[in-house]
């Protein structure tokens, strides 16, 4: 195993590597934007319509009927993804279809795929 530096010592006299870890530390919004998104991601009803969304567009029904849920139960939960600005809807009539919001949801979400499938 590698070498590794480390910024314990039993003196702890030099801290260098403490300052230089520091700027590498999220500000308190940006950790708690992350923080929520990973939060609505640990839900597995979220985590089943981003895995849809991640294929194709569907509308609020279509989702019900998947999922087996009610509407009210769906749009609870794409209402959250929604706030959180990981999927977006569009209006067609009295229809309203939803897709990820951007690439970086559908590549977290196959990357946390990846990860929990790997042997």
């Amino acid at each position: 195993m590698p070498d590794r530096l480390t910024i314990c010592s039993d003196d702890h006299a030099d801290d260098a590597l403490a300052r230089a870890a520091q700027e590498h530390l999220l500000d308190g919004i940006t950790a708690t934007h992350v923080a929520d998104l990973f939060k609505a991601l640990s839900d597995p009803t979220r985590v089943r319509i981003i895995s849809l969304l991640a294929h194709t567009e569907l509308c609020v029904g279509d989702l019900c009927l998947v999922l087996g849920m009610t509407q009210p139960a769906v749009s609870h939960q794409l209402r959250i993804l929604r706030n959180l600005r990981l999927v977006t809807a569009r209006k067609e009539g009295r229809h309203v279809f939803y897709t990820l919001a951007d690439e970086h949801i559908h590549d977290l979400f196959h990357q946390g795929l990846a990860h929990v499938q790997h042997d």
